[in-house]
């Protein structure tokens, strides 16, 4: 036999005899996810459980690792800069509530389709006469949009050219120049739009236009330094998002993750009042 070949079935064998290497290369058991801890109702910190994360894309992502055999677990790691950075090192397995991006590309796997739309509103005030049929129309009026926000490409590239929008640093602040006039509107999402107003006792206030400005997805994203990055686990993972996405599940699972982040923000029973 050639010694090169026979070197190299050696080191083969060896290699199949260190601890963990098998385990790496056959079916993934175990995977540690993370993501945004301020999203509701997509993901948000669990008050009852700081070192877990909740909400619709926690439930989403358990539910289709389930059913494929897998224990996930739903970590939090911190802010999503610092999400980011354990999942880009591989400590950590996959985001759950990923964007796509270029720079994303970089370091993960995205699994299309993704697991929820992120239905992009134009949110205005009740007594707004502000009429909103479709982006164009916002030109010309003063807007605002959170830097957290994550749009598609195409969309950022017409906001740019064609809006008016001050960046602030967080949804609420956004909310804030709305209610006093600073801005006309405020492009939010749907369900984080919603959740945002409940949180800070504005919803009989605001109002959403039906009729999305963007959608951009939130995927499942496997880092490219996971063990658990294999053919057969992204192959069954994107059937799983297929069947989800035609299940219409997905709406009844934020509609409850919403009432779910509103029931916390509620005093206990028997509470004091301030």
């Amino acid at each position: 036999m050639d010694l090169r070949r026979l070197a190299g079935w050696s080191l083969l064998w060896a290699l199949a005899g260190v601890p963990g290497l098998s385990v790496a290369a056959g079916k993934c058991e175990r995977m540690i996810a993370t993501g945004s801890p301020d999203a509701p109702p997509y993901l948000w910190q669990d008050p009852q459980d700081p070192k877990h994360l909740i909400g619709a894309s926690a439930d989403l992502l358990t539910q289709v690792a389930g059913e494929l055999g897998i224990k996930v677990e739903l970590l939090y790691a911190g802010k999503r800069a610092q999400a980011l950075d354990e999942v880009r090192s591989g400590r950590m397995d996959l985001l759950a509530d990923a964007p796509l991006t270029p720079t994303g590309l970089d370091f993960l796997d995205y699994v299309h389709p993704p697991v929820l739309d992120n239905d992009y509103l134009v949110w205005t005030r009740k007594d707004s006469k502000l009429v909103v049929n479709g982006p164009e129309d916002l030109h010309g009026h003063p807007g605002a949009l959170s830097e957290k926000a994550r749009m598609t490409q195409e969309f950022s590239l017409f906001a740019e050219q064609r809006l008016s929008l001050v960046r602030t640093s967080n949804l609420t602040q956004a909310f804030q120049k709305l209610l006093l006039g600073e801005v006309e509107y405020v492009l939010a999402g749907r369900y984080s739009g919603l959740a945002m107003a409940q949180t800070l006792g504005m919803a009989n206030d605001l109002q959403a236009a039906p009729q999305p400005v963007d959608k951009p997805g939130l995927f499942l994203a496997v880092s490219h330094d996971s063990a658990c990055n294999e053919p057969w686990l992204r192959g069954q993972l994107a059937q799983k998002m297929t069947e989800l996405a035609a299940s219409g599940l997905t709406e009844a699972v934020l509609q409850r993750n919403l009432e779910r982040w509103n029931t916390q923000l509620q005093p206990p029973v028997g509470a004091p009042k301030q």
